[in-house]
């Protein structure tokens, strides 16, 4: 998965993203006293949408590259900052979906996942290791 962020003035930047690599213990630990949630909880809830939880992994990406950054100065509007799944973890949600729903709900969630495949970014690291961003 990616975080992108694109600020209405500045270059894109892009970050890999995983819950399970990646993101290092001290890291790991500022983000959960900055959201007041447990490492499975907030990859959870980044993926659901959470902005303070988005704010937080955000943060952090930026820290790396501006360490005395403040968590009070990272601000985005809620479009410039979006989660994108690489081609290899939408494949295995596509597989998922596949193996338990039926009917007419899964050739519409089929169909939209296909179309998300075929647009995604397909990351050369993952090639036959993607695995679905959930922390265990």
């Amino acid at each position: 998965m990616y975080l992108i962020y694109k600020p209405a003035e500045g270059d894109e930047q892009r970050w890999k993203y995983s819950p399970k690599r990646g993101i290092v213990t001290p890291e790991r630990e500022l983000i959960e006293r900055l959201t007041d949630r447990n490492w499975s909880v907030f990859a959870k809830d980044v993926v659901q949408g959470n902005s303070l939880c988005r704010r937080a992994l955000l943060f952090v990406f930026l820290k790396r590259l501006h360490p005395q950054l403040k968590f009070a100065d990272v601000m985005f509007e809620w479009d410039e900052l979006t989660l994108e799944y690489s081609k290899g973890e939408l494949i295995l949600m596509r597989d998922q979906v596949a193996s338990v729903a039926t009917g007419d709900e899964a050739y519409a969630a089929l169909t939209k996942l296909q179309e998300q495949i075929d647009e995604a970014y397909e990351d050369p690291d993952e090639e036959g290791k993607a695995s679905l961003p959930i922390a265990e």
